[in-house]
Order: structure tokens, then sequence, then C-alpha cells
């Protein structure tokens, strides 16, 4: 669970400053910008599921 949380940290913060670098050139970028956030945040969220799998399975 740590490893997976420190690694979806490192993603939202590498592409949450190119997001916001792209919003502000262009406001039609939203949409695009917001997906690549939250796929990853997906990556600690996969890690949440595996370690409580692990727990009660």
């Amino acid at each position: 669970m740590g490893l997976s949380g420190i690694g979806g940290g490192i993603a939202v913060a590498s592409s949450a400053s190119a997001a916001l670098g792209a919003i502000s050139e262009n406001d039609k970028a939203f949409g695009k910008a917001l997906i690549f956030v939250g796929l990853a945040e997906g990556v600690a969220l996969y890690g949440l599921i595996v370690a409580l799998l692990l727990l009660f399975v």
C-alpha cells in the first residue's frame, strides 16, 4: 500500500502541474487534463484494493 501511495503521489504531482500549465494556455484542455490526473490517482486506489484483498481474503 505504501509504495502504491508514493507512486500515485509522484504521478499526480507531475501530471497535475503539467495539466495546470496546459489549462492556463488553453481552457478547452480541461477535460483531457482531468482524465490524466484521474488515471494517476487510480494507481493508489488499485494499491488500496490489493492491500484490502490481501488482508481479508
